[in-house]
C-alpha cells in the first residue's frame, strides 16, 4: 500500500529574491575570530522545526510547514493521521525541553553563565517571539544552535533565514551567529555509536555479528543535495563521514549502507534513494537475515524517526522475517550535549569559524518558482 506522501520540504528562496540576504552572518557582519567582549550579554538559543502539541494543531501545524505551496487539504490530511496516531503531539518539543534542561545544568556544571532561550519555525514558541523576547532582556550577541548537524537547505540554510526573519520582523534585537555543523563532533559521534552498540546487544546471539548495519537520514530532493555545501554534495558527504565514524567506534572493518527515509514530494521529482523499505526488501531477497538501523541523520526521536522507522521500517522487516532493531538518537546523551558546550565555548573564546556558521552566499541555495 503505497504511503500517504505530501512534500513538507520548505521551498527555497524565489528567483527574485538575493541569496546573500539570509545567509549573512551576524546580522551582515562576519563572525569575529575573537573572543566574546567582557560584559557583552549573550544567551544561546535552540533554534528548532516545532510541532504539534494536540489534534487540534495538527493541520494548523502542517500548513505552516507547507505554507506557500498550494498543498491540497486532503494529502494533508492524510500525513495529519501520523500525528494523530500519537494523539496529535509530536514528541518533537519535549525533546527539545528535556535538551535545554540537560545543557542548563552541563553550562552551570562547567560555569557557563548563558541563559538558554529556544525558538521554532513552525509552532511556538516561533523564533520571532522568541527574538522579541531576547531584545526585551537585552541580550546583546546571540549563538545558534540548530537542531540538525548537516549541510543542505533545510538542515542549515533555512535556520539562517529564520534568524534573518527574527531580525526583520522585530526590528530589534541581538547580533547573531549559528553554530557549526556538528556531524564530526565527538559527543555526536559518541552517542551514536553507543546506541548503535545497544542496538546490535539487543539483537538475537546467532544474528548480531552478521546483521547489516543500515544508517539512516532525511530524504531531499536530488537538485537540494547537489547545491549543499560551498561545493555542493555536502548532505551526503558529512552523513557518509558520521556513519563510517560511529560504525568506526562499535564494529571496526564493517560495513554498513547509507539509506534514506521520510520522503514526502511528488513521485515527479526524483529524491535521495533507495528508500529504507525498498533497501530492507533488497536486503531480504539478497540473503540477509538481520539488520540495525541506526538513524544518525536525526538528533532525536520525532516523529518522522518513530513512525517512519518504529512503525513502518519495521513492519516491513517482521514482514519479510528480517530481526530488527533500531538505535536511539543523540537526544541527551551527556556526550552529545557536552559537545553542544564545547562549541559554543569554542565560539565564544574565537574559534575559526566553521562551515554552518560563516557560509557563502549561495551556500545551498535552491531556486522555485512561485505556486
Amino acid at each position: 500500500m503505497p504511503r500517504a506522501t505530501v512534500d513538507i520540504t520548505p521551498p527555497g528562496q524565489q528567483p527574485n529574491e538575493d541569496p546573500s540576504l539570509a545567509v549573512r552572518n551576524n546580522g551582515g557582519v562576519e563572525p569575529s575570530t575573537e573572543p566574546a567582549p567582557d560584559g557583552r550579554r549573550e544567551a544561546l538559543l535552540v533554534l528548532s522545526f516545532g510541532g504539534p502539541e494536540g489534534h487540534d494543531d495538527v493541520l494548523p501545524f502542517l500548513e505552516n510547514v507547507t505554507r506557500g505551496r498550494g498543498i491540497p487539504r486532503e494529502r494533508l490530511e492524510e500525513v495529519a493521521e501520523h500525528y494523530r496516531h500519537f494523539g496529535g503531539v509530536s514528541p518533537i518539543n519535549d525533546q527539545n525541553k528535556a535538551l535545554i534542561d540537560a545543557l542548563e545544568k552541563e553550562f552551570a556544571a562547567a560555569g557557563v553563565d548563558l541563559p538558554i532561550y529556544w525558538g521554532n519555525r513552525n509552532w511556538a514558541p516561533y523564533v520571532e517571539d522568541t527574538w522579541r523576547q531576547m531584545a526585551d532582556d537585552g541580550i546583546e550577541n546571540v549563538y545558534v544552535f540548530a537542531t540538525s548537524a548537516y549541510a543542505s537547505f533545510s538542515g542549515c540554510r533555512q535556520y539562517h533565514e529564520d534568524i534573518a526573519r527574527a531580525r526583520v520582523s522585530v526590528g530589534r534585537g541581538p547580533t547573531a551567529e549559528k553554530l557549526p555543523h556538528y556531524f564530526d563532533a565527538p559527543g555526536f559521534v559518541q552517542a551514536n555509536a553507543d546506541a548503535l552498540a545497544a542496538a546490535l546487544a539487543a539483537l538475537p546471539n546467532d544474528v548480531r555479528d552478521t546483521a547489516r548495519l543500515v544508517a539512516t537520514a532525511h530524504s531531499i530532493p536530488t537538485s537540494m543535495a547537489a547545491v549543499a555545501g560551498p561545493a555542493g554534495g555536502a548532505y551526503e558527504a558529512e552523513l557518509l563521514a558520521a556513519a563510517e565514524r560511529v560504525v568506526a567506534e562499535v564494529a571496526p572493518g564493517r560495513s554498513f549502507d547509507l539509506v534514506w527515509q521520510s520522503r514526502s514530494g511528488p513521485p515527479s521529482v526524483p529524491w535521495l534513494e533507495p528508500d529504507v523499505n525498498d533497501h530492507l526488501r533488497a536486503l531480504a531477497a539478497g540473503g540477509e537475515t538481520a539488520v540495525v538501523v541506526f538513524p544518525v541523520g536525526f538528533i532525536s526521536d520525532h516523529l518522522e524517526v518513530i513512525w517512519d522507522l518504529d512503525n513502518e521500517a519495521q513492519q516491513t522487516a517482521a514482514d519479510l522475517g528480517l530481526a530488527f532493531a533500531r538505535a536511539a538518537t543523540a537526544g541527551t546523551h551527556p556526550a552529545f550535549v557536552a559537545s553542544i558546550r564545547e562549541l559554543l565555548e569554542e565560539r565564544r573564546a574565537g574559534g575559526l569559524p566553521r562551515l554552518g556558521t560563516n557560509c557563502p552566499a549561495a551556500c545551498c541555495f535552491v531556486s522555485r518558482p512561485r505556486s
